[in-house]
């Protein structure tokens, strides 16, 4: 049986350009500490092409991983994040509960690259640019922390800001 986190390909599609929507609205933090390293741009660019149907799920789970290590390269914990939040954006042609995550990571890098409004007014904008078939994609996701069988279990995502970030998002949902 498939985890409850997953969600149907057609909504993982539809996720899929609202979490590219969240990371890419944080890149410019993680450009800035490295304006060479493309691949968040390019986890970005294939989350929207896999959102459109032009790439296979298959092809993107492989992929799901590399934008993440270009963390690895920056220092400021805010150009980390934005990293993170492009790596799961990719990472929802895998599961669609890292659209989550990647709005959670981008909101994360806002608040530390403006710590007086980022993160609030990231969720903010968030919520707004969300359409009702991704809010309702959205809504079928369990609770963070109900269901261990995937990102939202009681991992990373469940914790400190996070945490925070995705359990307001889904109060909002």
């Amino acid at each position: 049986m498939a985890s409850p986190q997953s969600l149907t390909e057609s909504d993982r599609r539809l996720v899929a350009a609202w979490a590219a929507d969240c990371a890419e609205r944080v890149l410019p933090v993680f450009e800035a500490e490295a304006p060479d390293e493309d691949r968040p741009r390019d986890a970005i660019a294939r989350s929207r092409a896999y959102a459109r149907g032009e790439l296979d799920t298959a092809g993107e789970i492989r992929r799901r991983l590399v934008a993440n290590r270009a963390a690895q390269v920056v220092s400021s914990p805010a150009a980390k994040a934005a990293a993170w939040a492009a790596g799961q954006a990719s990472g929802v042609a895998h599961m669609g509960a890292h659209a989550l995550g990647a709005a959670a990571y981008a909101a994360k890098a806002a608040g530390l690259a403006d710590p007086d409004a980022g993160g609030a007014a990231e969720i903010a904008w968030q919520l707004e640019h969300m359409s009702e078939p991704v809010r309702q994609a959205l809504q079928q996701l369990p609770l963070l922390g109900t269901d261990s069988s995937g990102p939202l279990g009681t991992g990373l995502l469940a914790s400190g800001v996070l945490g925070e970030n995705i359990r307001l998002i889904q109060a909002a949902l």
